[in-house]
């Protein structure tokens, strides 16, 4: 499996398992209806477990356009390979968020909250405050990358594997990925991941739903650059350290 192929699975079944705990959790109708936010944090840390076995001996596992861009300045990801990752990521959230749909659309079509459908596909605000949102968007992602850098392998040709091969070397960013949510999550519903909060977006703003709300376009930038600024300081801070 190439290493693109692995970064559209990896992400997709992230995605899928990520967005489909966050549907069964607040969707009408569902098994999980309000079974509340540790089945969500704990939904996506596991969900991240499976996108990490199936992606980390062919890509690294990367998932995560702020892991990609993250380890390349630090020199631990070729440059050029940067691209072609984040089309990987971006394209499996894609996949990812609309199989969620296609499994939970009579859920879907029975929630009545535009809101509730939206929160499926895409992060939002606790309280809107965009500074306050951006700053808790970098500093998730700063934990996330700063701790990835520090468990990441050596360089393997002209690609790196930060994420260890197989299970074991998925179960520390499944706990990393499960603390942040618990910890910081609450503020801005921790994207993170740039692909794993605009992929679903692009999704939500093209699928047919019933008393569907606009996508909160003005609100994306923030689980987009948040997450860019936390990794690139992140990145900064560990080449200080060495």
């Amino acid at each position: 499996m190439s290493a693109f192929t692995a970064e559209v699975i990896g992400t997709m079944f992230l995605i899928l398992l990520g967005g489909g705990v966050v549907a069964n959790v607040i969707l009408k109708g569902t098994k999980g209806n309000n079974s509340g936010w540790m089945v969500i944090t704990t939904g996506w840390a596991l969900s991240v477990f499976a996108g990490v076995v199936i992606a980390g001996p062919y890509s690294g596992a990367h998932l995560n356009p702020a892991v990609s861009i993250g380890l390349a300045i630090v020199g631990k990801f070729a440059w050029n390979q940067v691209g072609l990752y984040v089309a990987a990521q971006l394209l499996g959230a894609i996949l990812g968020a609309f199989l969620v749909w296609l499994i939970y659309k009579p859920h879907f079509e029975a929630t009545e909250d535009p809101l509730a459908q939206l929160a499926v596909f895409s992060t939002g605000p606790a309280i809107r405050h965009p500074i306050a949102n951006l700053f808790s968007e970098a500093v998730g992602t700063f934990v996330l990358i700063f701790v990835i850098l520090y468990i990441t392998e050596p360089e393997m040709g002209d690609q790196k594997t930060p994420i260890g091969m197989g299970s074991l070397g998925a179960l520390p960013v499944t706990f990393l990925v499960w603390a942040i949510g618990l910890s910081l999550g609450g503020t801005t519903g921790y994207a993170i991941n740039p692909a794993r909060d605009l992929g679903p977006r692009i999704v939500h703003s093209l699928i047919p739903l019933k008393n569907k709300c606009q996508s909160d376009w003005h609100y994306a930038w923030i689980p987009v650059v948040g997450p860019l600024a936390g990794a690139s300081s992140a990145a900064a801070l560990y080449l200080l350290l060495q």
